[in-house]
C-alpha cells in the first residue's frame, strides 16, 4: 500500500509539473551528452597517441652539397661521415635503446620525394646532389627518443636530427584542449541540472504543501512524505539519461564511423560503437544519483521550513 502510494505521487507530480520535467530531461540529456563526448573524446585521443607515438621515428638528416645548417660546410656528407654514425647507432650503447634503423641514399631520398610530391613541378629540378641521405630510427621506447638526439647531432656531416613526436604535440595538444572544453560545459551543465532538479521538487512540494500537511496529519513518516518527490527527479533523469546515451550511441555510428570513417578512408583507430554503449550504465547511474541527490537534499530542505 505505501509502495503504491508513494508511485502515486510520484507519477501524479510528473504530470502536475510536465514542462519543469521536460525541462530536467533535456538539460540532463544534454549535460550528460557533453560528459561522453568528452570521455570518447580522450578515449581517442588516447588510442591515436599509443598507435602514432610508438610508430614516431628519430629521423638523421645527412648533409646535401647546398646545406649550411647543423654541422654542414655546403658539403655533402662524405661516406666515412654516415659510417661513423651508423657505427654510433649500431653499438652500445645506443643500440640498447634502437629497434632498428633504414638508411636511405640521395637517390632513394629523391625517388621517394618524387613519388610523394608527384604534382609538384619543383621536384623536377632536384638532382642527388641537393638532397641529402637519411636515416630513419625506430625507437624501442619512443620516449628514449632524446638520447638519440643528443647523441648524433654534433657528429660531422649531420645537418639535423628531429623527433618525429614534436610534429604530433601540437594536434594532440589541440585535440586535448577540445576535450577540456567539453568536460567543461559537461560541469557547467550538471550544475545547471542540479539546480533545476531542485528547484523543480521544490515547486512541486509547494504546490502539494496541503497533501503534505494531510499526510503529516496522519503520521506518515518523513521518508514516505520525501519518497515520491526523489522519485520524481530520479525518473525524469533517468529519461533524459537515457536519451544522452542513445544520442552518443547514434554520433558514434552515424558521425564517427560513418563521416569521418569515409573521410580517412577506414576506421581502425576511430572509437566504435561498443566504446559508446560502455558508456550508457555511466551516464544512467550519473543522471541517477545526481537527481536523486539534488531532490533529496531539495525536499528536506523544504520540509525543514
Amino acid at each position: 500500500m505505501r509502495l503504491g502510494l508513494i508511485l502515486k505521487e510520484a507519477f501524479g507530480g510528473l504530470t502536475k509539473n510536465a514542462s519543469m520535467v521536460v525541462s530536467v530531461i533535456l538539460v540532463t540529456f544534454i549535460s550528460l551528452t557533453f560528459v561522453g563526448v568528452a570521455v570518447l573524446l580522450q578515449s581517442q585521443i588516447t588510442s591515436m597517441k599509443d598507435y602514432w607515438y610508438d610508430r614516431a621515428q628519430v629521423q638523421v638528416y645527412f648533409c646535401s652539397a647546398i646545406d649550411q645548417g647543423g654541422n654542414c660546410l655546403q658539403a655533402a656528407a662524405s661516406d666515412e661521415e654516415i659510417a661513423a654514425v651508423r657505427t654510433e647507432l649500431e653499438t652500445a650503447p645506443l643500440a640498447a635503446y634502437i629497434e632498428s634503423v633504414e638508411y636511405l641514399s640521395p637517390e632513394e631520398v629523391l625517388a621517394e620525394t618524387r613519388e610523394v610530391l608527384a604534382d609538384n613541378p619543383v621536384v623536377d629540378t632536384l638532382t642527388p646532389e641537393l638532397v641529402g641521405a637519411i636515416a630513419r630510427v625506430t625507437m624501442v621506447d619512443p620516449a628514449n627518443a632524446d638520447i638519440v638526439v643528443e647523441s648524433v647531432a654534433g657528429n660531422a656531416g649531420v645537418e639535423s636530427v628531429e623527433d618525429q613526436r614534436a610534429y604530433l604535440e601540437p594536434i594532440f595538444n589541440i585535440l586535448n584542449a577540445a576535450s577540456a572544453a567539453a568536460i567543461g560545459v559537461a560541469i557547467l551543465m550538471l550544475i545547471a541540472a542540479v539546480l533545476l532538479i531542485s528547484t523543480t521538487i521544490r515547486l512541486s512540494a509547494f504546490s502539494r504543501r496541503r497533501e503534505i500537511g494531510i499526510m503529516r496529519l496522519v503520521g506518515a513518516s518523513n521518508g514516505v512524505i520525501e519518497a515520491p518527490f526523489v522519485l520524481e527527479g530520479v525518473l525524469a533523469a533517468f529519461v533524459g539519461s537515457a536519451l544522452a546515451g542513445g544520442a552518443l550511441v547514434a554520433i558514434v555510428q552515424f558521425f564517427v564511423r560513418g563521416e569521418i570513417g569515409a573521410t580517412l578512408g577506414g576506421t581502425g583507430l576511430l572509437v566504435g560503437v561498443g566504446d559508446a554503449v560502455s558508456i550508457v550504465p555511466v551516464l544512467l547511474l550519473i543522471g541517477v544519483v545526481l537527481a536523486g541527490l539534488s531532490a533529496s537534499v531539495a525536499i528536506k530542505r523544504y520540509l525543514r521550513v
